[in-house]
Formats: structure tokens, sequence, C-alpha cells
């Protein structure tokens, strides 16, 4: 049987359609992770015999996996060169960041006003074990720890269009994102702007806490623009 499907298949033989559900899962986070580590560069084309080869999986799935990264922004399907993983441009991603901004600023608002002491703790979790993975110098589960904090303020809003774009503009800008916690220096300013952040929730300092998420995003910019 081909690697990455035994990596999410339970112990116990169940039917097809949950294995090949777990396969489509696997492919779709471990090509995602792919983009995000720049294994697979924006302008590159997902040729599908060669990652299937790679992969040790066979095409259905991993075209399937393909289009479910189209859906997302992060793949493109392009006439006559087929998928290639997306290449945005400086401006596209200083507007994604504007936007996203706006969001988080909004987000932290109405997130200190509405969420209960058990979940603001689980974003204190989230935080502690980022911080964890940070001193480890695990970049890649570090990042998708910050990811997660971010999501979950925003869920703290209680409000789904909110999320619902959020969602959106935080998966084109994945790549994006990551390359922003490239060297010792950005890296560390980074964390410092989450303790800031995880003290303003704590203390539901709704004014505080849009401050700070928005120079944090600023900042993500200012990050990021030397290296687009």
């Amino acid at each position: 049987m081909d690697e990455i499907s035994t990596l999410d298949r339970p112990a116990s033989s169940g039917p097809g359609p949950i294995r090949r559900t777990a396969l489509h899962d696997t492919l779709v986070n471990h090509l995602r992770d792919m983009i995000i580590e720049g294994h697979l560069e924006p302008g590159t084309r997902l040729h599908e015999g060669q990652l299937g080869e790679q992969l040790g999986v066979s095409r259905t799935p991993l075209r399937e996996a393909i289009k479910y990264l189209a859906s997302e922004g992060l793949v493109e399907l392009v006439p006559s060169r087929g998928a290639v993983v997306k290449r945005f441009s400086g401006k596209d991603v200083q507007d994604m960041l504007a936007v996203l901004r706006n969001l988080e600023e909004l987000a932290g608002k109405l997130a200190c006003q509405l969420a209960s002491d058990a979940e603001i703790a689980h974003v204190r979790a989230l935080h502690d074990e980022m911080v964890r993975r940070y001193k480890a110098a695990d970049r890649l589960q570090y990042y998708k720890l910050n990811q997660d904090i971010h999501t979950a303020i925003v869920r703290l809003a209680q409000n789904a269009t909110l999320a619902d774009m959020h969602q959106m503009l935080q998966t084109r800008l994945k790549r994006i994102r990551f390359i922003g916690h490239e060297g010792a220096e950005k890296w560390a300013a980074a964390v410092a702007e989450h303790e800031e952040m995880i003290s303003a929730l704590e203390a539901r300092d709704a004014a505080r806490l849009s401050d700070v998420l928005g120079r944090h995003l600023a900042n993500a910019w200012e990050r990021v623009r030397s290296a687009i």
C-alpha cells in the first residue's frame, strides 16, 4: 500500500471510503505543507506523474487534492499549463494583509466582549504550546499554532461572515505568513507581539488587543515585503 495512505489509517481496518477520505486529507495537508515551506515554490507546475511517484500515490487522489488546494487559492488551474502553485504579487499580498488587519482588529474587540473564560484559557493554551515550539525551533509546528491562535480569536467574535472571510484570506497567505518568521530577529519580534496579544485578551482589553493585532499584521507586511 502507498506510504502516505498509511499515515492516517486507523489500527483496525474500516470501510474503504473512510480510508480514501483519510488519504485525501493527508495528501492535502502534505501538499499544503510543501507549499508553505517552499518545497513547491510559487509558479511551480504540479506534475501529477512526478508528484505521484514521489509521494507514492496514484493520480486520482492526487488530482482531487490539487483541486482542493485550488479551491483554497493556493494552487491555480491554468489553461494549457495545468495546476501551478499560485504566485501573488506584492500588491496582492499588501491588499490581503490590509483586509486581514481590519478583520482581526474587529475580531479582537468582539472577542474581549463575548468570549468565555474557558475559551480565553484555550487560546492561552495554544499560545503556551506555540512558545514551546518556538523554543524548540520547530518552525512549521510553531507556524501552525500561530495560525490556530489567530483563527481562535476570530471565532471568539461569534461572527460567521467575519470568520469565513478571515479563513479565506488566511489560507491564501499561508506561505507569505510563514516566510515572515525567517530570521531570528523577525521570529522573536512576532513571538513578542503574540505575548502582548494574549495578555490583552486575558485582560479583556478590547482597545489594546485590537491595536496589537493591527500592529502585528502591519509588521507582517514589513517582514515579508523584501521576500516577495
